[in-house]
């Protein structure tokens, strides 16, 4: 399933607040539950790999490399 290495961020937040929804919602089998949350964990892993890799761009930017802009 290495989908998530090719969606945009948005587009994983999207999926991950939908199936964000449907496990609030209650109405899901413990199976359709565990598959919804175990896919939420692979969004959430592809996210933040997305979210580092920009604010190392970003820090590479700086003229003296500082992280200060970014905190």
């Amino acid at each position: 399933m290495g989908e998530e290495k090719e969606q945009r961020f948005e587009e994983a937040m999207e999926e991950l607040e939908g199936l964000i929804s449907k496990l609030e919602s209650g109405n899901l089998s413990i199976e359709e539950s565990l598959t919804a949350y175990e896919r939420g964990v692979k969004l959430t892993k592809h996210c933040k790999q997305i979210l580092e890799n920009a604010q190392q761009r970003v820090t590479q930017l700086m003229p003296d490399g500082s992280q200060e802009a970014l905190n």
